[in-house]
């Protein structure tokens, strides 16, 4: 078994993949802003603008996997805001790099992106063999994995990227802020609703992050989403589906959505079409491939 650290490690995805590694008999440590080794899994400190390390970490990494960013839908998108969420990853990448070439370099170096590299594509298929879309999420995407090549260089390290969809979780994410109102029997869809949503279990997506760090054979760009993406009108109708009860789908105008939130809309109104075609290569099966199954075992994990 390996040691892995990861960077991000205490947000969504970063515990839920802690856990499931820690079952597997890995070692699991975190890189955070704080030091505590007493946490569930040991906290070492990093700072990605001054990029300072602590070394004690990278010298105990086989495998160092990199969450790490600021929330694309947290605020408003302020010309600071976006530099915030481009430095985060880019920054943090080539901490990660500078020390990996002075201290220690791990075997493997497992990178999140998103698919929001594509951009808006409309019905267009999109894999991973598909160039990038235009706008600042497909920018920020662009900018990332470039810095996060650079760590790909460094001698003797494996390179995986996985670009991450739309993740269905309760405890964060887009889903849980969709939910609440779909409980309340009144959800919602966008526009005409014929934008694509790339989605994915968070249990599946972090099986697929397993996979990409136990299989040596994995590198280079996988796009970490379900084989089935769904247009959003679709999706509030899984959700309604999926729930013990009805609920009333109720349009939001594109303009209300982008007057409230101004160039950020393009998180709920673009349309990415993508589909997991590497992954399909390896032989990755779902244990959640259809959205009111995958919605349905959610809710009964929270005895909803």
């Amino acid at each position: 078994m390996s040691t892995i650290l990861i960077a991000g490690g205490t947000g969504l995805i970063g515990m839920h993949l802690s856990r499931l590694l820690h079952e597997r008999g890995h070692t699991v440590l975190h890189l955070s802003r704080t030091r505590d080794l007493t946490a569930e899994f040991p906290q070492y400190e990093w700072d990605v603008m001054t990029k300072t390390v602590d070394t004690e970490a990278i010298e105990q990494a086989d495998i160092v996997v990199n969450l790490a960013g600021a929330g694309i839908a947290d605020k408003r998108w302020t010309e600071e805001r976006k530099q915030l969420i481009i430095d985060s990853r880019v920054e943090g990448a080539k901490t990660l790099e500078q020390h990996f070439r002075t201290v220690k370099a791990p075997r493997a170096y497992i990178a999140s992106s998103a698919i929001g590299y594509y951009g808006d594509r409309g019905e267009e298929i999109l894999t991973e063999r598909s160039g990038p879309g235009e706008g600042f999420l497909s920018q920020s995407c662009v900018l990332w994995e470039q810095a996060s090549r650079g760590v790909g260089e460094v001698e003797g390290v494996r390179l995986a990227i996985i670009r991450t969809g739309i993740v269905l979780a309760l405890d964060g994410g887009a889903l849980s802020k969709m939910l609440p109102p779909f409980k309340l029997r009144v959800g919602n869809y966008f526009g005409d609703g014929e934008m694509y949503y790339s989605w994915i279990h968070i249990h599946d997506l972090c099986r697929i992050f397993v996979r990409a760090i136990e299989d040596e054979g994995m590198s280079g760009i996988y796009n970490a989403v379900g084989p089935n993406p769904t247009p959003n009108k679709a999706f509030a109708k899984g959700i309604r589906e999926a729930l013990p009860h009805g609920a009333v789908l109720i349009p939001v105008p594109e303009k209300a959505i982008q007057l409230a939130m101004g160039e950020m809309s393009h998180v709920v109104l673009d349309s990415t079409r993508v589909i997991p075609a590497r992954l399909a290569e390896t032989g990755f099966t779902y244990d959640y491939p259809h959205l009111v199954e995958a919605m349905k075992a959610l809710l009964e994990q929270e005895g909803g």
